[in-house]
């Protein structure tokens, strides 16, 4: 199981992932994956919000939209690896140890009362300035004004996420209700919110309001009704022409970003929702950081594992072309079905992405020569010799990209296969 709600609809058989949660009764949960390895997408603490400011951490569901069949690695803020170690360990010198459960802290109630919970003096302080920030930046309506027929459809750990219609137009709307006191990284919420509200994009997912609910922060987004690029590889095969559709959709929000000083750090098939007519967008930037000029590079270990970086493994200084490594992961997904090293525990794939020259497709005869010759300009070991997003939107393959209604039989395709599971 995910550790966070994550992807729309999906059903994703045998793969780990960012803040995804399948359905409670779906024998297929990537549970006890998650609980054996006590390893998923993670962070530490030396990193930054996207608006520059130190975080406490990192919300333990960061998620998408809808959840299916969850068996991908979570995004969570296990303590995994030695907190206080500078690099990767070597092998063997990993802990297992499981992140801890938080204690409930203060409540607060929409009648401005406080809630008293058993947690810490210290705790609750905390509590309670990060709900005075959300508080700034949130809408202070009730959202049930706006909102109506909630179903959920998703379930984490730390929240669920519901589809719900506008009263005004009746259209369908995403809604992430995340209970704050189960976030084991809270001021990491800013991230998602701030990103999704200063960087609007058409081909990142539209975040349209927030409220403060009780104890809960309730994200409104749209609805992607399509699922995720995660329903696609694992249950359809991709043409190059829908292959280059997608990294083209993809590319150019990665441009944007990247120009923007932005580190979006868990770039892969989970992270890409599509709609029924066949539109890609990104969304998930609960790990985002910013760049900025006093601050050109990061050293945190954040991501999920088969799709991380060398660099960001070894905890060398990274910037924006990490996400183009992680990219280009992303494109393997999309031809051979799953990351490299997917049949290994996530720890030894990561010291094999450490160690080992870059990762190459199953079978490289089955893709042409500029597919090919695209995958190995991003999966470079040196960050400085990876081509950067906007390099990659001019090269070659990416003039085969079709119309966006080229993904529409794989969309169709996947989510029957997905609901007939």
């Amino acid at each position: 199981m995910r550790d966070g709600v994550s992807n729309q609809y999906s059903a994703h058989p045998q793969r780990p992932s960012p803040g995804y949660l399948g359905p409670p009764n779906d024998p297929r949960n990537y549970k006890d994956f998650r609980d054996g390895m006590g390893y998923g997408r993670v962070r530490d603490d030396d990193d930054y919000h996207a608006n520059g400011t130190t975080p406490v951490g990192r919300p333990s569901a960061m998620f998408s939209q809808v959840d299916g069949a969850a068996s991908r690695p979570t995004s969570v803020t296990p303590s995994v690896l030695k907190q206080q170690q500078d690099s990767l360990p070597p092998a063997g010198q990993f802990s297992s140890h499981q992140p801890g459960s938080l204690t409930r802290n203060s409540g607060i109630h929409p009648d401005g009362n406080r809630s008293q919970g058993p947690g810490t003096s210290s705790a609750m302080q905390e509590f309670a300035k990060l709900y005075k920030a959300l508080e700034m930046i949130v809408n202070p309506d009730n959202p049930n004004a706006y909102l109506h027929n909630y179903v959920k459809v998703g379930e984490g750990s730390t929240g669920i996420v519901c589809k719900a219609a506008e009263y005004k137009t009746n259209r369908h709307v995403a809604v992430k209700q995340m209970d704050l006191r189960k976030q084991q990284r809270r001021e990491l919420l800013f991230n998602e919110l701030v990103v999704m509200k200063d960087f609007p994009h058409p081909n990142i997912v539209t975040m349209l309001d927030s409220f403060l609910v009780v104890e809960e922060l309730w994200i409104v987004m749209e609805y992607m009704d399509g699922g995720s690029l995660t329903d696609i590889v694992t249950h359809a095969r991709m043409d190059e022409q829908q292959i280059a559709t997608v990294c083209r959709a993809c590319l150019q929000a990665l441009s944007f970003i990247h120009e923007n000083g932005i580190i979006h750090r868990d770039i892969k098939s989970d992270s890409i929702l599509l709609s029924m007519d066949g539109r890609v967008k990104l969304s998930d930037f609960g790990f985002c950081a910013r760049v900025i000029p006093e601050l050109p590079k990061r050293k945190s270990l954040v991501g999920t594992p088969y799709w991380m970086a060398p660099e960001v493994i070894s905890r060398q200084p990274y910037n924006q072309a990490a996400d183009v490594w992680s990219f280009g992961i992303m494109v393997i997904e999309m031809v051979d079905g799953e990351p490299p090293f997917f049949n290994e525990p996530p720890l030894q794939a990561m010291r094999r992405i450490r160690d080992m020259p870059p990762p190459r497709l199953k079978d490289i005869h089955k893709i042409s020569p500029r597919l090919q010759g695209f995958i190995e300009r991003m999966l470079v070991r040196d960050m400085m010799q990876r081509a950067t997003a906007f390099e990659l939107l001019q090269s070659p393959f990416i003039r085969q990209a079709g119309p966006y209604d080229c993904l529409i039989p794989l969309i169709r395709n996947s989510n029957w296969t997905a609901q007939s599971h």
